[in-house]
């Protein structure tokens, strides 16, 4: 297939701005890092956050990619684990969607492979960001994970950290290496998720908790219904998700398992409910349109459609890390199934929320 000039022109524009971002609005900030960690850290976070609405504008508001998020709500400011099956290997990338106006973008910190710090502009920023480079080998990873931890613990920061439990995006090669683990271990073999190493997950969540630095974990169940970009390759070829689904568990740390065993049952458990939804509703993602009335899924749920917490696209990224902060309660947040439609062009009508989440919206401050 040929290169697409819209594909082309977002991997372009995202590598200059990495690369020119990361030398001249980063780089002056770096002798700040053994002055002041704390200001360092402060002002870099934001920088990069900002940053982040790039992609996230031009995906919406360029490419028309429409995002639906069910489920739970964020607590902006929250202190959480992240966990999400990885299914392409851009999924980091395409969550901020859903960050953006439901979270802090400056709070995220994600555990990627060790290999990408090294790419000009992109991974110099996610060094200054201090996200979290492994090489995938526990023995190696340990010691590196437990500093990285400890330095979020001691300075206080709140952070939400992204983990991919399964270690890969899914693909034929590693779903038959997972079909092969799962015969091993008389596990169910999985189709649409590939079975979770429970190690880091386990590591992370006592750590954090240990150092009094979580409030919850966030299973979030990712899909494409529509067409799948599993590289960066499908990208530059103009081949852009039509929709990109999220589904978004929130379970308060008090809820888990105290024991690491019970705390690997526990991520195990949310896996085999990840297989058993996007089995029993991508089909309905699929062939049934969203009406703003609501509909019902496969599995029972009534999902209402409503304006992603009243904001357009235009107006999360106006909102950004620089410009202004969302004040939030942890009790707002959404109790009931909901499903969050980006509005478009084509739109003509506004959709309806329930009583409840217009309640809830209306609790919040948004001050510049």
């Amino acid at each position: 297939m040929a290169v697409s000039v819209y594909g082309l022109y977002f991997v372009v524009t995202l590598f200059l701005g990495s690369f020119f971002g990361s030398v001249f609005m980063l780089g002056p900030f770096l002798p700040l890092m053994l002055l002041s960690p704390a200001w360092y850290r402060y002002i870099t976070d934001r920088i990069v956050a900002t940053w982040l609405t790039l992609p996230v504008s031009l995906l919406e508001l360029v490419f028309g990619v429409k995002v639906v998020i069910t489920g739970d709500g964020f607590i902006p400011g929250e202190r959480s684990v992240i966990v999400m099956n990885h299914r392409t290997r851009l999924d980091w990338m395409f969550l901020w969607c859903c960050l953006l106006r439901y979270s802090y973008l400056r709070l995220e910190k994600i555990c990627l492979k060790a290999a990408l710090k090294a790419v000009p502009g992109f991974g110099w920023a996610m060094q200054v960001a201090c996200f979290v480079f492994i090489q995938r080998r526990w023995d190696t990873d340990k010691k590196h994970l437990e500093n990285m931890l400890d330095y979020f613990c001691d300075i206080r920061e709140p952070l939400q950290l992204l983990l991919f439990p399964e270690g890969t995006d899914l693909t034929e090669n590693t779903r038959s290496k997972s079909d092969a683990f799962a015969a091993e271990n008389s596990l169910p073999k999985f189709e649409y998720v590939l079975h979770p190493r429970t190690t880091g997950f386990t590591f992370i969540v006592e750590k954090l908790r240990k150092g009094d630095n979580l409030d919850a974990v966030h299973d979030i169940t990712v899909a494409y219904p529509k067409n799948i970009p599993q590289t960066e390759r499908h990208l530059i070829l103009g081949l852009f998700p039509r929709e990109i689904h999220f589904h978004v568990r929130r379970y308060p740390v008090a809820s888990l398992p105290s024991s690491s065993s019970d705390l690997e049952a526990w991520c195990r458990e949310r896996w085999a409910e990840k297989e058993a939804r996007l089995r029993s509703n991508i089909h309905d993602m699929c062939d049934r349109p969203h009406h703003a009335g609501g509909r019902t899924s496969e599995a029972g749920e009534r999902l209402r459609v409503i304006p992603p917490g009243g904001m357009s696209c235009a107006d999360a990224v106006f909102h950004c890390p620089l410009l202004g902060h969302r004040h939030t309660t942890t009790k707002d947040k959404i109790t009931e199934p909901s499903i969050f439609i980006l509005k478009s062009h084509q739109e003509k009508k506004p959709a309806v929320a329930s009583k409840h989440h217009v309640q809830s919206l209306q609790s919040r401050k948004y001050t510049r």
